[in-house]
């Protein structure tokens, strides 16, 4: 069984694997319903998309008008004034054929010019607010990529009072001692303020580089099961986050199996082991 865990202040109990929607960018729709069918059979309970995610949101948005939707849904605006943003929050709910989603996120903010004009007058917080006051969504949250994420995710919860942050988390990341040290800074303040954590690129293995690109993922991904498993067992084994899955729905049954046979975090010598057998290295430097 995935283990589960309050969403925060939600109040929702999120599978702590979430559903990353970017696996389906341009992908058939008949391979969409099947791998919604895996993710119910498995229990997932939480679906993460993005408006910029391809045509995710519409393939997604086919399956809920045909089936329904048995889970907590959230989208992403990467507009930064508020106009545009509330637009593409409107266009997000027609395409996901919903009348609201349980939660917007403001998109990979973590760029000091899309920080200054989102928190800034007419910026995309505002258009966040008004969507929220309108019950177009319930909850709001920031999401960011790279080394300097986590500063700028302190410093937008200094600003905002958001309800989740999303950020990259995996062994070899933390190896980088600036990250590891905003990374813990972010979750102290997530604790004591009952935010949820999300987190991106568990799985990572390398950057792609010379290597032929096999995969939907823009990162090198883990492949084999048990490295899958040592990864994601060591994000699980931080009991205040979750996982987001990776981009490729074909990797999506051994994330999952590794879900279900947590048990508990690799030591320091078996991640060191993984990490110089395949040679990893991290996605952002």
């Amino acid at each position: 069984m995935i283990p589960t865990l309050v969403f925060g202040r939600t109040g929702h109990e999120s599978t702590r694997t979430i559903f990353g929607a970017a696996a389906f960018w341009d992908t058939p729709q008949k391979d969409v319903d099947a791998t919604m069918d895996i993710i119910l059979q498995n229990g997932v309970n939480h679906v993460d998309t993005a408006s910029s995610y391809g045509k995710a949101e519409q393939l997604l948005g086919d399956w809920i008008r045909r089936n329904g939707r048995p889970f907590f849904l959230a989208t992403k605006t990467g507009e930064r004034t508020k106009q545009a943003a509330y637009d593409q929050i409107r266009r997000s709910l027609d395409l996901l054929h919903v009348s609201q989603v349980d939660m917007i996120q403001l998109h990979a903010l973590h760029e000091e010019p899309d920080w200054a004009t989102a928190f800034g007058p007419g910026g995309v917080v505002e258009a966040v607010i008004q969507a929220r006051d309108e019950g177009l969504v319930r909850f709001i949250g920031v999401t960011g990529h790279g080394v300097p994420v986590p500063e700028f995710h302190l410093r937008s919860l200094a600003q905002f009072d958001f309800d989740s942050v999303l950020l990259p988390y995996s062994y070899i990341m933390m190896q980088n001692p600036r990250y590891a040290e905003g990374f813990n800074k972010v979750l102290a303040v997530c604790k004591e303020r009952n935010i949820a954590v999300q987190t991106i690129k568990g799985i990572t293995r390398s950057p792609w580089k010379d290597v032929q690109q096999n995969r939907t993922t823009w990162y090198r991904p883990l492949e084999e099961q048990a490295d899958i498993d040592l990864a994601m067992h060591w994000v699980f084994g931080n009991p205040q986050v979750f996982l987001n899955t990776a981009g490729d729905i074909n990797l999506l049954p051994h994330i999952l199996e590794a879900a279900h046979r947590f048990a508990s975090r690799p030591t320091d010598h078996q991640m060191q082991a993984l990490s110089q057998r395949l040679q990893m290295e991290p996605l952002f430097e």
